[in-house]
């Protein structure tokens, strides 16, 4: 008889600092459409689904957001009611798989939760006991708690940036999992809190971070080792748990875990300055692609970058564009239904007046006054993903409109997204690989698509909510280089 495995997800990943309202806007999808979402996709509940087929699958909930500010409670304790009540009724089951982003905060005051991911797995805890295998793979960016760590089985990071194994890491959680009902493994974490926030050097793929990776891979080989996480953290949350962190996982040996957790954190500390790098302005960034000559060039508007829970409508990078009146530039995108639907009143082909961004707040920048030709509408914003992440998932930008004024070219969208490829854009008649100067409001996950054919690559520092030098926090656990310089390992 095949083993009984409950699968869902509860996702997102929230900032205390952004002005941009929560809902359950990317998905919320109940039992069998679990499968039907997310079959064949580069996701966490693709990968269980995909290494998991011979298991009984078990779909509870599926609910995601897009990162924005603290997801209210009046949705989230129904969502999480309703994730209990379908594995109470799944009953008996054999294992847990839960894809949680690992920097949720849940409302505000009295009644904000502010580890909302530790609430959710002590609650399944709860439900299926002590004994019932709970694995749950996480983003590289998490706040993770000791909580967490005492709930669940094993913890299981990403190790990508641009994020493009989150299939991989559903997949090694079930894989984890088979071995534990199958082979009596008895997963062992060791969870190290690092006193640090992560700074801007966090593409792994490109050093510093590939040499951490590749230690990670090393210490991942040893004997008893089953799984190694460096964690990077969410830095635009104010609370206790924010930060960087490490874990380790053995086959029941806690001493080995705690030994090769506190070796991997005193290698990353030790390098603690290569995690940062001033960056230009977007003005500067031009003047040296045009001294380098690398083209095209990809500036990453990162500060804006909707994927941090940014509003999406700064409006810097446009700014510096139309006045260096540039030939070949788009900007990928702009958050601004206000004007998307100025756009469609006045149709394709038709030359409008609007005042693009800067609606969401005012450290969001100036609106830019435009007076620009409408290219090509879309109502819905409809799309699929070519990939790498998200491969395979279906898309919606809402009511959209491609502008153009002079050879600057703005894609206005209604849903705040990262362009993690360019099949969006093409939808809207607008080829990136056709320009010369293109510029993402997005930190890292642009790359996986945009990278292998961009002359150059330049993250830039825009005005925005999320200016990292200048967030208010108030209620942090304990020091954080570089916040604080005393800090210690």
């Amino acid at each position: 008889m095949k083993k009984r495995i409950a699968i869902g997800s509860v996702c997102h990943e929230t900032s205390t600092f952004t002005p941009v309202s929560s809902t359950w806007d990317r998905f919320y999808v109940r039992g069998e459409d679990i499968f039907t979402t997310f079959t064949g996709t580069n996701t966490p509940v693709g990968g269980f689904i995909d290494a998991g087929q011979d298991f009984e699958l078990i779909p509870l909930l599926s609910a995601e957001a897009h990162p924005a500010g603290p997801l209210p409670r009046e949705l989230f304790d129904p969502a999480l009611d309703e994730l209990l009540q379908a594995l109470r009724d799944a009953a008996p089951i054999d294992g847990v798989l839960l894809y949680l982003h690992g920097s949720m905060v849940v409302g505000s005051g009295e009644d904000q939760i502010d580890d909302p991911e530790g609430y959710i797995l002590a609650a399944v805890r709860e439900v299926i006991g002590p004994e019932t295998p709970l694995l749950v793979p996480l983003d590289i960016h998490s706040n993770i708690s000791p909580l967490m760590a005492e709930m669940a089985d094993a913890l299981v990071v990403r190790e990508t940036y641009p994020e493009v194994d989150m299939a991989e890491r559903g997949r090694e959680c079930v894989n984890i999992l088979r071995r534990m009902l199958d082979q009596g493994l008895k997963p062992t974490m060791a969870f190290y809190p690092l006193p640090l926030i992560w700074g801007m050097n966090q593409v792994t793929a490109h050093e510093p971070m590939l040499s951490a990776i590749n230690y990670v891979h090393e210490i991942e080989s040893r004997p008893g080792v089953i799984n190694v996480s460096l964690n990077m953290g969410y830095f635009l949350a104010d609370v206790p748990d924010m930060g960087s962190s490490i874990i380790v996982i053995t086959d029941n040996d806690l001493q080995l875990a705690e030994k090769y957790a506190a070796e991997l954190a005193q290698w990353v500390w030790d390098r603690r300055e290569d995690w940062y790098y001033d960056l230009p302005t977007a003005k500067e960034a031009l003047a040296l692609a045009e001294q380098a000559g690398a083209f095209p060039v990809i500036l990453s508007d990162m500060r804006d970058n909707p994927g941090g829970g940014s509003p999406g409508d700064s409006t810097g990078i446009l700014k510096t564009f139309l006045e260096a009146n540039l030939r070949d530039a788009c900007i990928l995108y702009i958050v601004d239904p206000e004007a998307a639907a100025i756009c469609h009143a006045a149709g394709v082909g038709a030359t409008v007046s609007l005042a693009v961004g800067a609606k969401a707040s005012s450290l969001q920048g100036e609106p830019v006054h435009m007076q620009a030709e409408v290219i090509a509408l879309s109502e819905k914003g409809e799309f699929d993903y070519a990939g790498p992440m998200f491969a395979g998932l279906h898309g919606q930008m809402g009511l959209s409109a491609h502008i153009r004024q002079g050879g600057v070219h703005v894609l206005l969208v209604s849903v705040r997204e990262q362009p993690f490829d360019m099949e969006f854009a093409r939808t809207m008649q607008l080829d990136p690989q056709q320009m010369r100067y293109i510029a993402v409001k997005s930190t890292a996950h642009f790359r996986a698509a945009y990278e292998p054919w961009a002359g150059a690559i330049y993250m830039v520092a825009e005005q925005s909510v999320h200016d990292f030098g200048n967030l208010p926090f108030h209620r942090l656990g304990r020091k954080l280089y570089p916040f604080d310089m005393t800090a210690e390992l």
